[in-house]
């Protein structure tokens, strides 16, 4: 009685049967880019049309005007544009500078150090990012207010330089990347606590610097209500509020509706400028921070 052999391949492996549900992640991922990207590709056709055009042509059809929008807009009111840009390269730039230093440090001091009232301070950390920012501006507005800061760039920053979330990062980050034993040993080699965060912690928590900063940059970048509330003066307004107050004038003046648009598409390009430069440096440390562990 014989048996049929079946065919056997040398040298390969049977091939794995697909899985149909793979394509269920990458069609909600598609659908996820393209919501994201639609009003984004919409300002860049947008700000590329005319006054004539953009009202009248398709909405994804390319316009002729990209080049007198951009005079129209960089000569309106003197160059106010450009005092908004740099406004907010200030705001955001500074911020989460500032941001990201106090966060790091306090970040490693609850993860790696005990002391009385660490857990109560925690507690109230998680407790303020519950806490909506839109519940915060009107009494922060009066603190400044009283204090004489109000409408100054300070207004802006220091409100935007305790921020519990990246606190909460940072300690998390802390914990799972700095090992206790390599602090013990430095301390044992007579390194002081200040060289220990310097020398060893820094370089550690690098990739989880970045994250901070880059978080605290868009935010702080795309802010609206905190500056609406503290400044009066439009010179020292970001981008985000002198926009708005070019919106708020297109409705008697259609004509300004290019003006937004084209302004809201050159404050994309720091954004994207940032994100592609920053995350080859964040690449580069959590590939360095793999080879070494």
């Amino acid at each position: 009685m014989t048996a049929t052999a079946l065919p056997r391949t040398r040298g390969h492996a049977r091939p794995s049967p697909r899985r149909p549900l793979g394509i269920v992640p990458t069609g909600v991922l598609v659908l996820g880019a393209i919501y994201t990207l639609f009003p984004v590709s919409w300002v860049v056709v947008a700000a590329t049309k005319s006054k004539a055009e953009l009202f009248s042509t398709s909405t994804f059809a390319p316009g002729t005007g990209l080049l007198s929008n951009l005079g129209d807009l960089f000569a309106y009111r003197d160059g106010v544009f450009w005092l908004w840009l740099l406004n907010t390269v200030l705001y955001a730039g500074g911020g989460a500078v500032l941001s990201t230093a106090v966060s790091t440090i306090s970040g490693y001091t609850l993860a790696k150090y005990s002391f009385p009232g660490r857990g109560l301070i925690f507690n109230l950390l998680i407790g303020g990012i519950l806490v909506p920012s839109v519940v915060l501006a009107i009494p922060q507005y009066l603190l400044f207010s009283k204090a004489g800061l109000a409408d100054t760039y300070w207004s802006v920053l220091l409100p935007q330089i305790l921020h519990p979330y990246s606190i909460y990062l940072a300690r998390i980050y802390s914990q799972a990347a700095i090992p206790g034993s390599l602090l013990e040993a430095g301390r044992l080699d007579g390194a002081g606590e200040w060289r220990l965060f310097r020398r060893v912690a820094l370089p550690l928590l690098t990739p989880g610097m970045v994250t901070i900063f880059l978080f605290q940059f868009v935010a702080i970048w795309n802010n609206f209500l905190l500056p609406f509330i503290m400044l009066g003066d439009d010179h020292k307004f970001p981008l985000t509020v002198g926009l708005y107050t070019l919106l708020a004038a297109g409705a008697n003046q259609p004509s300004l509706y290019n003006l937004i648009i084209t302004g809201t598409m050159l404050s994309l390009i720091p954004l994207i400028a940032l994100f592609l430069t920053m995350q080859r440096y964040w690449r580069t440390d959590l590939s360095g921070g793999a080879v070494k562990s």
